[in-house]
């Protein structure tokens, strides 16, 4: 991604003061006396006329050193980035909208249950909500603390329920991405406000597809959040070792999420791939873990609730970035770098894009006999939990296992690198969805493939041309599939 940078430095002003008559430094020349037969030099028209000579005075004394006179500077700047995108999406079934994400895709017909409407429909959409803005802004450094902030926006905002289809796709709400300050110091640095997400080694991890992000099957989230850590490089080996405290699942927990993670790279190896469908990076090769611990407090299932139940959360994940034909400061053509990450927990659905699986929460307490029976509100997101009433209407509370890996590879073709051919996969299940609901609403396995071609015409302007297939299975055996055609162009500036 190009940038434009507006940097601003003062100028060092070094003045000299002298008086009337003050002496040439030791070693200038001295002024040259006038001919005999030339009259004396006049002065300039507002200049003073020359002082009277004083009585004969000794010769100078040699002139002290100068001193260098202090520089005062500044060393703010501002980059202004980010890229205009327009798509022409076409899909299969109606329902997904831009971002494919993990959304549940209508069912086709199974045995004596009709197929949906949607399951047998198509859907165009054109969008440029995809376009971004960013800034990204340092200070001087100051005791060996150097800080920074990022603020970043698209327009994939939310918007209000009821909304015309114009208003959604036309006059499109802007959300923040990024909105952090980091300082950095020689023995830790610190970042505080939004950004990726620790868990998965985001967005080091993430796949180029001119899909909007994030692809199903693959993480991608970002979250407020306090995060510590430092790169340790030993020679071309670098080691990065990072927490963070980030905002909880639900935030009646009372905690935040804790997030760990630790990195090792080669810097010698670069690996050259794309990042989602616009950035462009030379990055180290690397392996890495991460994990999370999340904790839960819900509502017990009743009317009105007085104590709550207790559950945790958690995550491991895996990731690598491999050149398998590195890159070089020369050429970037012929270039291959496959990615892959591996990511199993419990209670972690948010940290995909859309996924809850069908799996829903309560909205009524059941065993009581009443009807109809009274309604329960809960206080957590779909998705992550689920209530289950065992014998003698004891409840529980169950986190969601999620389990996937996904994998990538992107090819530059020579001569130029200026075409890249970039392929995803990733595979999605869940062995304990079924347990809470109806067979007809949960799918607990989902494979997803794209292939896309890109073009960069020049530095700024890239044209991408995708197609991506992704199936879901519910608990019943339905499979339910989109097939998508999808083409954008991208000024990146």
């Amino acid at each position: 991604m190009q940038r434009l940078s507006i940097s601003l430095t003062t100028l060092s002003l070094v003045a000299l003061a002298g008086s009337a008559g003050a002496q040439p430094a030791p070693d200038a020349q001295p002024p040259a006396a006038p001919a005999a037969d030339q009259p004396p030099a006049q002065p300039a028209p507002d200049a003073q006329p020359p002082a009277a000579p004083a009585e004969p005075t000794p010769p100078p004394a040699p002139a002290a050193k100068k001193a260098d006179a202090p520089a005062v500077t500044t060393k703010w700047s501002t980059t202004f980035y980010g890229f205009a995108e327009g798509d022409l999406i076409m899909d299969s079934i109606q329902g997904p909208g831009e971002a494919l994400g993990n959304g549940a895709l209508a069912r086709p017909a199974n045995g004596a249950t009709a197929a949906t409407f949607a399951s047998q429909h198509s859907q165009f959409i054109t969008s440029a909500r995809n376009s971004r803005l960013g800034f990204r802004v340092s200070a001087p450094t100051v005791s060996d603390i150097k800080p920074s902030a990022n603020l970043e926006f698209d327009f994939n905002g939310n918007q209000p329920p009821g909304i015309t289809e114009a208003s959604t796709y036309v006059n499109a709400t802007m959300r923040i991405r990024h909105a952090y300050l980091k300082f950095e110091t020689p023995v830790v640095d610190v970042l505080v406000g939004q950004y990726w997400q620790l868990f998965g080694w985001q967005p080091a991890s993430q796949p180029g597809s001119i899909q909007f992000q994030g692809l199903p099957g693959f993480l991608s989230s970002r979250a407020p959040q306090l995060r510590i850590g430092k790169v340790i490089k030993a020679g071309d080996v670098s080691v990065d070792v990072e927490v963070a405290a980030t905002r909880p699942a639900q935030r009646a927990s009372g905690y935040p999420d804790g997030v760990g993670g630790l990195k090792v790279a080669y810097d010698k190896l670069k690996a050259h791939r794309i990042v989602g469908s616009s950035g462009t990076a030379d990055d180290s090769a690397f392996i890495g873990a991460s994990v999370i611990g999340r904790k839960f407090s819900l509502a017990e299932l009743k009317a009105t609730p007085v104590d709550t139940l207790s559950a945790n959360g958690y995550g491991f994940g895996a990731n690598a970035l491999i050149p398998i034909i590195p890159a070089t400061k020369e050429s970037h053509a012929n270039a291959l770098t496959v990615e892959g990450e591996f990511i199993t927990g419990g209670a972690i659905s948010d940290l995909y894009t859309g996924l809850s699986g069908g799996v829903a929460l309560p909205t009524t307490v059941p065993g009581t006999g009443m009807t109809p029976a009274p309604a329960f509100t809960p206080n957590i997101d779909n998705g992550l939990v689920e209530y289950k009433v065992g014998a003698g209407n004891v409840v529980t509370v169950h986190p969601v296992h999620w389990q996937s890996f996904g994998v990538g590879g992107q090819y530059f073709l020579p001569p130029s690198g200026n075409v890249a051919l970039v392929v995803n996969y990733s595979h999605l299940t869940s062995d304990n969805a079924h347990a809470f609901n109806t067979a007809a609403r949960v799918f607990e396995k989902q494979d997803y493939l794209d292939a896309n071609l890109f073009f960069d015409i020049t530095p700024a302007v890239r044209l991408v041309g995708g197609f991506a297939w992704v199936q879901q299975t519910y608990v019943d055996g339905v499979q339910a599939k989109d097939y998508r055609g999808q083409f954008g162009g991208l000024f990146i500036f």
